[in-house]
């Protein structure tokens, strides 16, 4: 039976995921998540501060070693059990991305199956990490080479892309063995709450997975990175703020894996198929309200097809936006960003 959108809101937890429990911030201080298509607000969600932030590290460092134990079948079942419950619960995720984020439904409905194949995919990567054995050049030693989990992680991801980036992150997170703090961004943080309780209902031990989503990135981030308990960062985001984190995590020595800013160039040579052109630049131009990485917002045409390929696309994007339904063309998340 098909949900309406608020019986769907309902179903997100709004509190704070640390130590296998939904709890508030410490504070009692929230935060609003907006609509971008009416700008209504949707949900009210604690704010995790300093505090709280350390709370759910001190959640994962307590159960890392005993994650680690576990073997990587126990694992991997987890990770595909998730697989499937992320599909079973398909239109309730694409029904939350569509309301925080404002990609059309279709496009939401993309991402489910695109997300969802990081946990499929890492599910079953980890039964195979297989480590080496090898002798050394002299011939007079072998060697022995075994992949540990690196330990607590702390993996921060944007709003564009709500539940790819968080099933991303996570999936070869807990397919290695490591315990993890997520931190959401603050625009859609729904999809990743509802997420991470999927997470849990899958299977997955108390304690593994800590979601503090708050106001203040800098609050959550900053006595983490300074926390010597810390072993990874993961990162999508903008090059400043990439800047800032690697500064945060060079004190520590942490291994980094940062995915920063871009702006994707569509380059249309002379002998190109200017029709085809123009619907490639338009599916990457509007997708996501083109503030994804990969949408090109600096096109590059040949100056004899200049007339003809403006022209065209001008006309394409006024279709884009009057053709509805179905949407195509989703509102800007932030005033700021017009």
């Amino acid at each position: 039976m098909t949900m309406s959108p608020n019986e769907v809101v309902a179903k997100v937890p709004t509190q704070l995921l640390i130590g296998g429990e939904w709890r508030k911030a410490s504070s009692g201080e929230t935060f609003t998540v907006e609509n971008p298509a009416t700008g209504e607000t949707i949900a009210t969600l604690d704010s995790a501060n300093s505090a709280d932030a350390v709370a759910a590290l001190d959640a994962a460092c307590a159960v890392q070693d005993e994650w680690a134990r576990t073997t990587p079948r126990e694992r991997a079942n987890i990770l595909r059990r998730a697989f499937e419950l992320v599909h079973e619960r398909a239109d309730e995720f694409a029904t939350l991305m569509t309301l925080e984020m404002g990609k059309p439904f279709a496009e939401s409905q993309g991402e489910v199956t695109y997300g969802a194949e990081y946990l499929r995919w890492f599910s079953e990567e980890a039964t195979r990490d297989y480590g080496r054995y090898s002798p050394v050049p002299e011939g007079t030693l072998r060697m022995v080479t075994r992949r540990k989990p690196v330990g607590p992680c702390l993996l921060i991801t944007p709003w564009n892309f709500p539940l790819a980036m968080a099933t991303r992150k996570v999936a070869p997170a807990v397919a290695a063995g490591c315990t993890l703090v997520l931190k959401p961004a603050k625009l859609t943080p729904l999809t990743t709450q509802y997420f991470a309780q999927t997470m849990l209902d899958a299977g997955l031990p108390k304690g593994v997975l800590n979601v503090v989503a708050g106001k203040s990135a800098s609050a959550i981030s900053e006595p983490l990175l300074a926390d010597d308990r810390l072993r990874k960062l993961s990162f999508t985001g903008s090059t400043p703020v990439g800047r800032t984190l690697l500064k945060g995590a060079a004190d520590n020595v942490l291994r980094t894996s940062m995915e920063l800013g871009g702006n994707a160039p569509f380059i249309v040579f002379e002998d190109a198929d200017i029709d085809q052109a123009v619907q490639g630049a338009m599916g990457h131009g509007f997708s996501g309200a083109a503030v994804q990485n990969t949408a090109g917002r600096d096109s590059c045409l040949a100056i004899s097809r200049v007339p003809r390929g403006g022209g065209s696309l001008v006309q394409e994007s006024r279709t884009w936006r009057s053709r509805s339904p179905p949407c195509r063309c989703p509102p800007v998340l932030e005033s700021r960003a017009q």
